[in-house]
This record gives C-alpha cells, structure tokens and sequence, in this order.
C-alpha cells in the first residue's frame, strides 16, 4: 500500500510497500486524461498544491465536446443533452429551455443537509471530478474544467453536508454543491474558512461563473467522487496507522515481558501472507537487541505462551494489511475511471451506463472499517493487560502511583474500551444497504458516501486508541527500570515523554492524551521508531 499508486499494476504487496513516506506537497499537480496519483490528491486535498490542466487532455475535451454540440441540435431526443433525468429521461426538452434545465438540475439535487463535510474530503472530491472531466468522456467543454479547477486553486471550498448521497448515481448532492460553486451559486468559504456566498468568492478571486451547457449538469454530479476521495485519504491514513499499530505492540510484549521467538521469520513463514509477513518484520526490527527482552529470556523463562493479543500481533495487524492493499487496488482502478452518465465513447458514442453504482467502492470502504475495529480491539485488550496486576507480570494495579489513592491509568483504558465499543458499531456495513430513489427508477444504491463517512470516524478512534497503548506501554517501561526497553521502542517512550510525564501521582490526563494522539497522527511515533530500527513497511 503506498501513497504513490494511480492504476492497479501500481499497487504492490504490503511486504514489499508499506513503507509510508512523508507527503511532500509538489509543486503542482498536472490533471489530464489519464489518472491522478494518491500522492496528487493527499497533495491536493491537505497539503493544497496546485493544478495545472494539460493542454493536450483540454483539446480532447473540446473534440468530444463538438460531438455534444452535434446531438444538441439533433431532432432525436439523446439522455442528459435534450431529455429530462432519471424518472424524466423520455421528457424532450426544447434547445431554449436547455440551460435551465442543466442549473434546475443542479440547484435540485444540492440537496444535503446536516454539517458540513470536512475541506479535506470536498477538495478530494473537487479534484476526482475534475480528472473525469478532462478524461474527454462527459462532453463538458474546456471552460467549465478550467473553471473547476480555478475554484480549486483559489482555495474556494464550496459547503457540502454529511447526508445527501445514496452512493448511486454516485455523490450526486455533494457533487451538486459543488457544481453550485462554479456556477457562482451556493455557499462556500474562501481561502481563510470564511463562509460566504458562491457568488462573492468568485468575484473576489477573479474567476467568472460557468453557464452550464447541454450535459454539464450531468457531467458535474454523476460519479463515485466523494466516496473514492475518502477512501484515498482513508488509505493515506491507515499506511500510518498499521505500522504504528505494530510499535505499539511491541512496547507491549516488551512491558509486558513476552517474548518474540514467535515472530521468527522461518515460523511466519509457515503461513506466507503478506501482510503478516511485514508485521512480523516490523517486529523482529522493533524488538531486536532489547535488554528488557533479554532480561527473562531463556529456560527460566516461565512464559509459555504469551496472549493472543500479543503473540498474534503480526497475524491480525498483517490480515488488515492485506484489506488495505486490496483497498488499494480498487481505489487506484477507479482512479482510472471515467464515471458519467451518459458518456462519450471513443468513437463517439453518447451512451448511458451504470458505472455510476458505488459498489466496488462501498465494499472496500466497508471492509477497511471492519479492520480498523479489529486492531483497534486488539490494541485495547494489550492495553488492559498492563493494568491489571493479575496478568501484567509484576508492575502495581493500574500502574497507579500510590496504589488505593491514585487510580493510574485506569479511566484511559475505559476511553479506549469505549471507543472500541463504537468502532465494532460503525464495523457493521454500510454496503449490504439499500433504499429506492427517483420513482423506483433508481431501485438499488450503493450507501458507498455513507461507509466512507462512518470509516473516517473509524480511522480516528483506531488512532486513539492506538495512542492509549502507546501511553500506557511508555509507562510500563518505565516502571521495569532499571532494565531498559530497547533502542527503538525506548525512542518513542522517550518521545512520548515530551508531552505526558511518566510514573507519578494522579493528574489530569486527557491533555497528555490529547498528545499523545496528535504524535500519532502526525506520524512523529513512527519517525522515532524507524529512526532506530531503520524502514518500517
């Protein structure tokens, strides 16, 4: 999984690619007819890089658009160019009623409601409509995609809302408010997250609001944008998490005193799955040279067999893995998509299809966020193991300071059970659903914007409950002293320490738990872990 994919022979096996380099915004990101990269649109959508239309790809547009202009004037009703839309489609609408009809599209279907979607997500889903514009296939011509993507870079995020999209045809009212936006229309925020209208933010930016011609209103909101857009970023997140998972596992089974004989690369190689396979080397490079390990290594040891949240680390964190990877391949394959409806063929065809239905995208959505509950589940139960004096192997209950008047970090472990609690909730797919729209015309969705939505919540509780570890790992290893952790995990201890002091009487504890997530998840654990232990996958 790597953030650098576009198509699906991009994507390589998570033994090989898991490494998650640093996003480093380019200086400009170039959309035309072939697909953008993951790495184009993280830039895009966080980091705000600039685009750039080819010019090649904008003289395709302009040659397919000429085929649309030709059916405009055609006695012959053609879909989305003389007809009404779904229900409508065999109503013939006259060439002066035409441009209503494309804005009234539009101004109907941005239709959301609820808070506003995050500006991450609706630049992802800006820039994923833009590059299926300029694929040459929706009809629109050059100046609508040149608009489109000078909204972009003026930093204009028009307001989309949380609900809104049944997944199918695609995002349409999250695409529609979009659409909004470079008609002039709406509301937006600016630049500085100002709210405003859409007319004013163009004006102020220079830029003059699109007419929509014959199929530009289609071509606007027909596609799996908003749900591929969040699930990149999805992906994006999770290259960061799954290896952060495996540090956090192992500060555990070194706190903890287990041992990583069972990671050995010969027995991990008895079940040869990837995913599994770079967990474990995470672990062996983690864990390697530890004198903490060392301390109770041997025959003496009288550890049989560590729990299973320990021992089988490498197995459920490599299993999530291999969905993320398989997450990937769908994701870059839609990347590659031209998704409308009708669309242009290469020779020239106006043909309607369903390409539109999200579910190739919902399902991967879904899937990922049954992973992210299962490591997430997994992280919780090796946190509790480090609490209780039954099972964690000599340190006070609750690693409490003073035992019976400081409680430690008992309540950290409810936070994290109780996020696990909601994880396994928003776990239950939202791609097995399905409601009837458009007058029985559109009679099975995809809900593929409504696991995306719920994985996003999903990712944000796996990384603080993967912090709640990690926290209470770093004071475990502090109590073992004298003996000391190993060289990388004793990095991230001592990382930690720069923002939640160890061992110590009672305090007020959700600021250190504040962050300790925001270390996560700006990827400052890895870093100290990989810079000892060398590239983590």
């Amino acid at each position: 999984m790597s953030l650098s994919h576009a198509a699906p022979a991009a994507v390589s096996p998570a033994s090989s690619s898991h490494a998650a380099p640093a996003v480093v915004s380019p200086a400009v990101v170039t959309v035309g007819a072939g697909p953008v990269s993951f790495t184009d649109l993280v830039a895009v959508a966080r980091l705000d890089a600039p685009i750039v239309l080819d010019p090649a790809a904008l003289d395709g547009v302009a040659a397919t658009r000429r085929i649309i202009d030709g059916l405009a004037v055609d006695v012959n009703p053609h879909y989305g160019i003389s007809t009404g839309f779904g229900a409508l489609a065999t109503t013939f609408i006259t060439s002066d009623r035409r441009a209503q009809l494309q804005a009234s599209l539009v101004r109907s279907h941005a239709a959301g409601s609820g808070p506003e979607v995050e500006r991450e997500v609706v630049r992802a889903l800006m820039l994923l409509r833009l590059s299926t514009l300029m694929t040459g296939r929706t009809g629109v011509r050059p100046v609508t995609a040149e608009t489109y993507a000078a909204v972009l870079n003026a930093g204009i995020t028009p307001v989309v809302h949380e609900y809104g999209s049944l997944g199918c045809s695609g995002d349409l009212a999250p695409l529609a408010h979009c659409a909004l936006a470079v008609m002039g229309e709406g509301r937006v925020r600016d630049a500085s997250g100002t709210p405003m209208s859409g007319q004013a933010a163009l004006a102020a930016a220079g830029i003059e609001p699109v007419v929509l011609a014959e199929k530009e209103g289609l071509a606007l909101i027909n596609g799996t944008d908003g749900m591929l857009g969040m699930l990149v970023l999805a992906l994006a997140d999770l290259t960061r998490l799954l290896t952060t998972a495996d540090i956090a596992a192992a500060m555990s089974v070194e706190a903890l005193l287990g041992t990583d004989a069972t990671f050995a690369a010969d027995l991990q190689a008895l079940r040869p799955q990837l995913g599994q396979a770079a967990s474990a080397g995470n672990l062996r490079a983690l864990l390697h040279g530890s004198p903490l390990l060392a301390s109770h290594a041997g025959p003496d040891d009288p550890t049989v067999q560590d729990a299973y949240s320990l021992r089988c680390s490498p197995q459920v964190h490599g299993a999530a893995r291999d969905t993320a990877d398989h997450a990937a391949l769908i994701a870059g394959r839609e990347l590659a998509s031209a998704v409308d409806n009708p669309v242009v063929t290469l020779d020239g065809r106006v043909a309607s299809n369903g390409n539109f239905h999200g579910a190739p995208v919902g399902y991967v959505l879904d899937f990922l966020a049954i992973a992210a509950a299962d490591v997430a589940s997994m992280s919780e139960r090796r946190t509790d193991r480090h609490l209780d004096a039954n099972r964690n192997k000599g340190l006070p209950p609750f690693l409490a300071h003073e035992v019976g008047v400081d409680s430690g970090l008992m309540i950290a472990q409810y936070t994290a059970a109780g996020i696990v609690s909601e994880l396994k909730r928003l776990a239950v797919p939202a791609s097995v659903d399905s409601i009837a729209s458009s007058a029985m015309q559109e009679d099975h969705v995809s809900m593929g914007w409504a696991a995306a939505r719920k994985l996003r919540h999903s990712i944000d509780g796996l990384q603080r409950v993967l912090a709640i570890e990690i926290m209470t790992a770093a004071r475990s290893l502090d109590l073992r002293a004298p003996v000391r952790p190993g060289a990388a995990t004793g990095a991230v201890r001592d990382l930690v320490r720069t923002v939640a002091e160890g061992p110590g009487h009672d305090r007020f504890l959700s600021p250190e738990i504040e962050a300790v997530v925001a270390l996560v998840a700006s990827g400052a654990v890895m870093d100290a872990a990989a810079s000892v232990a060398g590239p983590l996958r």
